[in-house]
């Protein structure tokens, strides 16, 4: 891993962009925000683009606002499908890409005007095979970014194991939207159809196979956190237990037979622990008993892996002695993240308070 300090893609001017880029959309019932999406890529510095919207059965007025800005560029490729999902709709425009290079949008999000242009000219440069770049999460009250004026290169499997191990200061998690891949990249790894959490496989497979990995640690990409309707606002619902929690036990395998059982450890850990935290969750809500009962029986099912899990080199001692209360009492556990929630996690925060006045 070489961290490169003010790192600046090179600029490419008009006559240097002869690569053709394939942008896939996928739109469903988005006509508040289509236009917004869409617009942003027709706007980007690098113009050699291929604008695939895959309009996924939408009943609103997506399907025709779509239309009408096909009519004004002729970049804009619209498939109008009926609704198979998310999965399905990238599917389909990865099956019409003639691109070299694919990257995908959200229809509901937007990217800055030179995100392309940045995110292929570091791919270049670098001679990479995936280049990334940081999010900003916005909300109806903020905005998060957390850029800084840097870039990483990573060789190998560097750029899987930073996914792994979920480290923060990298925006390198399973989101598809904010990549720019080599196409050779997505020979043969799909989006699985008629599930949700479709990315976390396709992430896994992806930055496996990515011999070297550029980050540009500024954020170019605007990713929408609280509109109600999408998935990311429902923490735990049916989806968790039919795709979510699949999708990780896949991610596990996957793992194992690149030979990376070190990382395979450490993502159960992580997933062991977001199973515990949303059994904590839940716990507060009326009506979730069910579900409840379902983490107990996996994190019960499960219980010598997660041990094992738990023992890595990235377990938090705190982490464990939670799995540990856990397995000896699920309520007392409860009770435990109930005290650290009301009491000490403020108690400790009004420390530091007074510490900083000091």
């Amino acid at each position: 891993m070489e961290i490169l300090e003010r790192y600046q893609p090179p600029k490419l001017y008009q006559e240097e962009q002869t690569e053709l880029i394939s942008v896939i959309i996928a739109a469903y019932n988005i006509e508040a925000y289509i236009e917004r999406g869409v617009r942003s890529v027709c706007e980007q510095t690098y113009a050699n683009l291929e604008i695939i919207v895959v309009d996924d059965g939408s009943t609103d007025a997506t399907g025709s606002i779509l239309d009408e800005l096909a009519e004004k560029d002729a970049r804009i490729q619209v498939i109008h499908e009926d609704n198979g999902g998310l999965s399905h709709a990238r599917n389909m425009g990865i099956a019409r890409a003639h691109g070299n290079y694919i990257g995908f949008v959200d229809g509901d999000d937007w990217i800055d005007p030179n995100m392309y242009e940045m995110l292929f000219s570091a791919l270049k440069d670098k001679r990479a095979d995936l280049a990334v770049c940081r999010y900003r999460q916005i909300s109806r009250t903020r905005t998060l970014d957390g850029s800084v004026d840097r870039a990483i290169l990573f060789e190998g499997q560097e750029a899987l194991q930073v996914y792994v191990e979920e480290r923060e200061e990298y925006a390198i998690q399973n989101a598809a939207w904010n990549k720019l891949y080599r196409k050779e990249l997505l020979e043969g790894n799909l989006f699985p159809e008629g599930r949700w959490y479709e990315d976390i496989v396709f992430a896994t497979e992806a930055l496996a196979r990515a011999g070297r990995c550029i980050y540009l640690d500024i954020a170019l990409y605007n990713y929408i956190i609280d509109r109600e309707e999408s998935i990311m606002n429902c923490r735990i619902n049916s989806r968790t237990f039919t795709d979510q929690i699949p999708a990780y036990y896949e991610k596990t395998e996957l793992l194992r037979n690149l030979g990376r059982e070190d990382l395979a450890l450490t993502h159960d850990y992580f997933f062991y622990k977001r199973l515990l935290l949303f059994y904590w969750e839940l716990s507060g809500m009326e009506d979730s008993g069910g579900y409840m009962m379902r983490l107990a029986e996996i994190l019960g099912k499960d219980r010598e892996r997660a041990r094992e899990a738990f023992r890595s080199q990235m377990a938090d001692q705190r982490d464990r002695k939670k799995l540990k209360l856990f397995y000896k009492s699920p309520a007392a556990y409860c009770r435990k993240m109930r005290w650290d929630e009301q009491v000490v996690i403020p108690c400790k925060a009004k420390v530091k308070r007074i510490f900083r006045k000091e």
